[in-house]
């Protein structure tokens, strides 16, 4: 008996460690499930402005053989221009001068733009690189007011909600200083809406799925290359992710389900009294790093 009571301090002891780790194990397992079942903080996405980029498709869906493309595609000879160095340099600076020139405008005048100038800035888009050379993109250009007018219904009512519910406090508090909210008048006024989609598969003959590699960031180069040629032609747009609105874009402009809306360029004239931000851009030392 006096061993035994000696002892049971010690059985206490044990007990007690053992139920705390059960307790714990339970407590974390229950925060585990907790946490998993939590809506996530960060500010929502957009599902088709999602970087798939990384994922493949499916292996059923990708053709054992090669998908459809020319095994043997002819090399010919590469004939470079060169310049020399001052030409060079010149060159460089006044390009860039061109496109420090670009700036996001909101005010867009209805003035008439000739088609061929959209045309042409499109195809100079089209000489973007992509991966394996699969081009995964589709411009559509809208110029039809009836078509621009439920562009707009559709942007500004989803847009409304991002601002109010989506988006959260701080995204909205951040461009209180560019003052933009969800009335979008430029889909109206201008003269063209160029969206841009990406094709995140393609369509085989046999109508198999055709793997495009890196389709989010091609489509992307080609979006730059746009807005450059915009600069360069002399016109103007701003950047429009029209969040959320991408599935009822797609069936209004009758789009394939492997295309995925990501941007929207309203593109045109500024008005003459078009304001914007009085911002700067950082400087060279601050976005280039030499080693």
């Amino acid at each position: 008996m006096a061993l035994f009571s000696s002892l049971t301090p010690v059985f206490i002891a044990v007990i007690c460690i053992l139920i705390g780790v059960i307790l714990k194990k339970t407590n974390g397992e229950k925060e585990k499930h907790e946490n998993k079942s939590k809506p996530l903080s960060h500010p929502w996405v957009d599902e088709d402005l999602k970087d798939g980029t990384d994922h493949h498709l499916e292996e059923e869906e990708v053709d054992e053989e090669w998908q459809g493309l020319d095994e043997n595609v002819a090399h010919v000879p590469f004939i470079a221009e060169r310049y020399s160095e001052a030409e060079m340099i010149k060159r460089s600076w006044m390009f860039y001068e061109l496109l420090n020139k670009r700036r996001s405008v909101r005010f867009l005048s209805d003035e008439p733009v000739p088609r061929e100038v959209i045309d042409n800035v499109i195809r100079t888009a089209g000489t973007s690189p992509s991966g394996a050379h699969t081009e995964p993109w589709t411009f559509v250009v809208v110029q039809d007011p009836y078509l621009k007018h439920k562009i707009r219904e559709i942007v500004e009512e989803e847009e409304e909600i991002n601002y109010k519910k989506r988006m959260g406090d701080r995204w909205v508090n951040d461009l209180k200083r560019l003052r933009t909210n969800w009335i979008k008048e430029y889909l109206d006024t201008a003269p063209y809406l160029i969206l841009i989609f990406k094709q995140v598969y393609g369509q085989l003959p046999n109508g198999k799925k055709k793997t495009h590699y890196y389709n989010e960031i091609s489509v992307s180069i080609a979006c730059g290359i746009l807005l450059a040629a915009l600069q360069n032609a002399g016109l103007y747009t701003v950047t429009s992710t029209p969040l959320n609105c991408g599935p009822q874009l797609r069936v209004l402009l009758q789009r394939p389900a492997n295309e995925k809306l990501l941007l929207l360029l309203p593109v045109g004239y500024p008005k003459k009294d078009a304001t914007v931000p009085a911002l700067t851009r950082k400087p060279l030392e601050d976005i280039m790093v030499v080693m």
